[in-house]
């Protein structure tokens, strides 16, 4: 895979892919870690002497221009971070957006409005992608890909254009793959594994992959409940995927069969309903109450989750403990994110739901070994599975 150092981009045009999926409330940016994560390769590339036009998706449009989901916000934080202005193209493609690329001056950003406002960027046609690809192709002379975030996605402008143009990774997409490569490869032991989250269904084929290489494994957050209800507990009305039970019980046997130290819960926090001002209640993962539902691992189990992972030399958490959200609910997710800043080696926060929540809880990003930007990515590569984007940069 090539790097930022092989190309010669001074007096160029680059085409770099971002991942600057930030969450939004009330059109402000609540959590800038995705653009900070960008900065490295932008600076990188403007200290080369280039110009920049830069592509990024925010949520889910499915196609559709949808006005909460502009980039917008996105380049004027931009524009802060790097302390020179941003251009906003407002559109992705077009003569005006070419416009604006051909007069991009070395050492100039041009951010092109949400790329999946383009239902050709996530086509599974692929006729359909090639052409949205050929169009990008025409605004840069070399491509960079840095959104790691989506690097799973056989979409356009993550796969399909790095085909048409000079390419290389970008230094975070870099650093994801070289932090991802020593939980796969020959992991400093003991090496421990936290999943939390709200379905298993997300999770087990990295669990079934990982069940083979890890020493231990904790399992949090809502699939929990898909767990214990395998091992026949009542689980009142937490969150549960009947249908995959008899699959968890078979994940439950290759753990033992592997030599694998899985820990469950032994208490969990309830509540009749799930609000932010629900009444908590403890019980046993054995007494769940049939009108209450689990929305928290308890103190028990969360110390048992912590002194687990401080034994550890290498540990990958992906998915919160619980409604981190909610203050009543946020115990277990800040003591397992306390104990992965004290671990002896190197201690990994899976993206997404992950990331959001050791900051909302107070916590630096530099208390942990590495943050990824990319939830649903770290979990494809640690499955095991072929990533397009990062295929597309190989070639």
């Amino acid at each position: 895979m090539s790097s930022l150092a092989d190309l010669d981009v001074a007096g160029k045009r680059v085409f770099l892919r971002c991942d600057l999926n930030v969450p939004l409330k009330e059109g402000k940016i609540t959590d800038d870690g995705r653009i900070r994560a960008s900065l490295p390769t932008i600076n990188a590339l403007l200290a080369k002497g280039a110009s920049i036009v830069i592509a990024a998706h925010l949520g889910r449009p499915k196609g559709e221009a949808k006005p909460e989901l502009s980039l917008a916000p996105v380049a004027v934080r931009l524009s802060e971070l790097l302390g020179k202005p941003v251009q906003f193209a407002g559109a992705i493609t077009g003569a005006d957006v070419t416009a604006k690329a051909e007069a991009l001056a070395a050492g100039e950003v041009l951010l092109l409005e949400n790329i999946r406002f383009s239902s050709a960027e996530t086509s599974k046609d692929e006729s359909e992608r090639a052409a949205l690809a050929s169009e990008l192709a025409k605004l840069a002379d070399f491509y960079v890909g840095d959104g790691f975030g989506a690097v799973h996605r056989k979409h356009a402008s993550v796969f399909d254009l790095a085909k048409l143009l000079p390419h290389a990774a970008g230094t975070l997409v870099a650093a994801e793959v070289e932090v991802l490569k020593k939980l796969t490869i020959d992991p400093v032991r003991p090496y421990g594994v936290v999943l939390g989250g709200s379905k298993v269904s997300d999770k087990i084929g990295v669990i079934s992959n990982l069940l083979g290489k890890v020493d231990v494994m904790a399992i949090g957050g809502g699939m929990l409940f898909t767990f214990l209800a395998a091992q026949g507990k009542e689980i009142g009305s937490s969150l549960v995927e009947r249908d995959l039970i008899d699959t968890v019980k078979g994940l439950i046997k290759q753990a033992e069969d592997s030599g694998v130290k899985l820990l469950l819960p032994t208490d969990i926090v309830v509540a009749p309903t799930f609000s932010v001002d629900a009444t908590p209640t403890l019980v046993s993962a054995d007494a769940i109450p049939a009108d209450q539902m689990g929305l928290d691992i308890g103190p028990e189990t969360a110390a048992a989750f912590a002194a687990a992972i401080k034994t550890c030399k290498t540990v990958f958490w992906n998915g919160p403990m619980g409604v981190f959200e909610f203050p009543n609910f946020a115990h277990g997710t800040k003591v397992v994110a306390q104990a992965l800043t004290e671990v002896p080696g190197i201690s990994v926060v899976g993206g997404g739901d992950s990331a959001a929540a050791v900051r909302a809880l107070g916590f630096a990003d530099s208390a942990f070994g590495y943050i990824s930007t990319g939830g649903g990515a770290s979990l494809e590569y640690l499955e095991g599975k072929e990533l397009p984007g990062l295929t597309a940069l190989d070639l």
